[in-house]
């Protein structure tokens, strides 16, 4: 009998731990996909007059390393900046050299996010 409720107690506990890491992690504040707290992403600018911008709308991002992972792919493109709004779940990108949307999709999509859309133009 005893053995039965430090089972059930052990189980109540692991639960509520899953239930408390789960709930972080859909509201973006987890660690999730091996990250820690937060990812310092290097401040990148344009090294030449921007030509334009592009709004990219991303499924799969779920916390900050997400949206660090995103930035630092977009960012190692030459002449491309970007910034990630991880609440849309878009990320703003700008750039000083013709970059193809494809180019721009592989990047994000090699890190394991999924594009949705391209946008040319202003952010919503």
């Amino acid at each position: 009998m005893l053995t039965n409720i430090v089972v059930v107690v052990i189980l109540i506990i692991v639960i509520g731990l899953a239930i408390r890491s789960s709930l972080k992690h859909f509201k973006g504040q987890g660690s999730c996909c091996g990250g820690g707290d937060k990812t310092i992403v290097e401040k990148k600018v344009l090294d030449a007059p921007k030509l334009g911008e592009k709004e990219i709308l991303i499924e799969g991002m779920h916390c900050e390393n997400c949206k660090s992972s995103v930035e630092r792919a977009v960012n190692s493109i030459d002449g491309a900046v970007c910034k990630v709004n991880l609440k849309k779940k878009t990320a703003w990108v700008e750039y000083c050299r013709e970059i193809s949307e494809d180019e721009l999709k592989a990047a994000i999509e090699k890190r394991g996010y999924e594009v949705k859309e391209i946008r040319n133009g202003q952010p919503h």
